[in-house]
């Protein structure tokens, strides 16, 4: 595995190689998580993922997605779903080649529509794109959505200075499939004023080490499919 960022233009013009793009947010995450929780994620698992496949290099992440849902909440920066989807075209038309391919490691839902108009739009042109999104759920029966138990345990297994345990406190705790509309239709603070989709009390570094590993090799399984 290599990081593109301290590489020089030679290290990249002879390599057949995979260019993974963490993407992820500058949201809210509670009052307990940090805005880019997302980012760190997004990129601790293309990290991980990057050191077992060979010819794979990670490129510095893209750290504002589409957050509008989120924009009640001082602090969220979000630059919105039609310039989220230009950035990435561009930037995969600027890596196709040398690269030859890029893999966008997603870690923020709110990016969803960008990425598929991206990654439509590139398959069109004949470029190997494709992104991968985490299961988050994975097989904890306490995994909610947004700054909750599986992201609380996650940040505490990869940073676990920038938690705050001490101001933690539960959200709305609704199926995110039944909150979903009403979120995008309202925004989150209406329905969660701490901005917590889910319940951190249960979180812990133990669980969030399992649930890395299983993104890890949900990861590795896409890239060598």
């Amino acid at each position: 595995m290599t990081d593109h960022g301290a590489r020089a233009w030679p290290d990249v013009a002879a390599a057949e190689e995979t260019l993974l793009v963490p993407l992820g947010s500058t949201e809210q995450h509670g009052l307990h998580l940090p805005f880019d929780t997302d980012t760190r994620i997004a990129v601790a698992v293309a990290t991980g993922a990057a050191r077992l496949i060979p010819h794979t290099v990670v490129a510095p992440a893209v750290a504002y997605g589409s957050s509008g849902e989120h924009q009640a909440f001082d602090g969220t920066l979000s630059i919105g779903t039609p310039v989220l989807a230009s950035v990435l075209i561009e930037l995969a038309r600027s890596a196709l080649p040398p690269f030859s391919r890029l893999v966008i490691v997603n870690g923020h839902g709110g990016n969803a529509e960008a990425v598929g108009h991206a990654v439509e739009t590139l398959d069109g042109e004949g470029r190997d794109v494709s992104t991968w999104w985490p299961d988050l759920r994975g097989d904890d029966p306490q995994a909610d959505a947004h700054a909750g138990h599986t992201e609380t345990s996650l940040l505490l297994h990869l940073s676990p200075e920038a938690v705050r345990l001490d101001r933690a406190e539960p959200g709305n705790t609704e199926r995110i499939d039944q909150l979903v509309p009403r979120l995008m239709a309202d925004g989150v603070r209406p329905h969660s004023p701490t901005g917590v989709l889910g319940d951190p009390s249960t979180a812990s570094a133990e669980r969030g080490a399992a649930l890395f590993d299983h993104l890890i090799e949900s990861l590795v399984t896409h890239l060598v499919s």
